[in-house]
């Protein structure tokens, strides 16, 4: 939300260092930054509605995913944020390498979730 509402006030103060075309990478980056932070917030709701559906028997593999969503809601958005505070002629800086890191994080999670639910789908149709 601070990110959000941060980057409308450099749109409404027309901060040069934000919106000049020199540095449309870092408005890029920034704008990926604070959607991916949104949208895992997001994601984070849908795993807490899906913990009183998960099978009882994939508590182990459940503190698993926690950890996994938090790291990728981190590094996911971090890493766009760190690319675009260091632009090198036009690309962003060496920060945006956390985010396959989080993307690995993020897609473990999601599938190991989907597995156990689709594993106690299973055993309730039993």
């Amino acid at each position: 939300m601070t990110l959000g509402i941060t980057l409308e006030a450099m749109h409404a103060l027309k901060i040069g260092w934000y919106l000049d075309e020199p540095f449309e990478t870092r408005r890029l980056m920034w704008t990926l930054a604070h959607t991916h932070g949104t949208l895992l917030a997001l994601v984070h709701a849908a795993f807490a509605f899906t913990i009183h559906v998960l099978p009882p028997n994939s508590t182990r593999r459940r503190g698993l995913v926690s950890p996994l969503l938090v790291a990728a809601s981190v590094l996911m958005p971090g890493g766009f944020f760190l690319g675009g505070f260091f632009i090198y002629s036009g690309d962003p800086g060496l920060g945006v390498w956390l985010v396959p890191v989080g993307a690995v994080c993020l897609f473990t999670s999601v599938l190991v979730t989907a597995l156990d639910l689709m594993a106690g789908k299973t055993r309730s149709a039993d």
